[in-house]
């Protein structure tokens, strides 16, 4: 369970629906029935072991999420596919109702699914034929060959999916690893370096952006070296 505020709602639930459904639980602390309902529908994500998350808004702190669904009523809960509102309900069901809600979300495993589990190439690659676009195994046969030093057989397999965060950082490092760029402690050398081309050299560009995806949205850098690369583009 995760608590999402304004600035996190996007990627914590927008983004992560197109990997897994979202569960959004729209509460405040001052409401009773959401402190009612707020263990059950905790425990019933539980208990999906993954296949379904939950996230919390409170309502009083995030008035933008509570904008986008136009919340008139608390305790309010949506799940999201594919960054798509797909279902939902208002006040607080009996744990009955919100298992059958949760049910709905998280079908039973396919054999893709279980030999993803599984997580050897052997196991991937076979998903792979039942599944060609099976995100689990388009990331985990990724993150093997990358690590394997197969980078563009990892860019290979990552273009037959639509493009999410995780994919977005493995095919970043997939890049880096076939123009042979590591990050390191040097890090902000190259960067400085690349940002003196960035305007005219599209693959400075794209090896600028590539080292700014596998540092993260937590490095305060990334923050610093975006925006110097707004100044310079435009």
């Amino acid at each position: 369970m995760l608590d999402v505020t304004d600035e996190t709602f996007e990627q914590a639930v927008l983004a992560r629906s197109h990997e897994v459904p979202v569960v959004v639980d729209l509460w405040a602390p001052w409401c009773g029935p959401c402190l009612t309902l707020g263990p059950i529908i905790e425990d019933v994500v539980s208990a999906t072991d993954g296949a379904v998350e939950l996230v919390k808004v409170n309502v009083d702190e995030n008035p933008r999420v509570s904008a986008t669904f136009q919340v008139q009523s608390i305790p309010a809960v949506y799940a999201l596919k594919d960054g798509k509102v797909v279902d939902g309900f208002v006040g607080a069901l009996p744990a009955a109702e919100v298992g059958a809600f949760v049910d709905r979300l998280a079908p039973a495993p396919t054999e893709a699914d279980l030999l993803v589990q599984a997580g050897d190439e052997a196991s991937l690659r076979q998903a792979l034929e039942l599944e060609p676009a099976h995100h689990g195994a388009v990331t985990g046969l990724a993150r093997l060959l990358i690590d394997r030093d197969q980078p563009a057989e990892a860019l290979d397999v990552l273009s037959r999916v639509p493009e999410t965060a995780d994919i977005r950082a493995l095919a970043a490092e997939a890049r880096l690893s076939e123009n042979n760029v590591g990050v390191g402690d040097d890090v902000d050398q190259i960067l400085d370096g690349l940002l003196e081309r960035v305007r005219d050299d599209e693959a400075a560009r794209q090896e600028y952006l590539d080292l700014l995806e596998t540092l993260g949205a937590d490095d305060p850098r990334t923050a610093t070296y975006r925006r110097a690369l707004a100044s310079r583009l435009f």
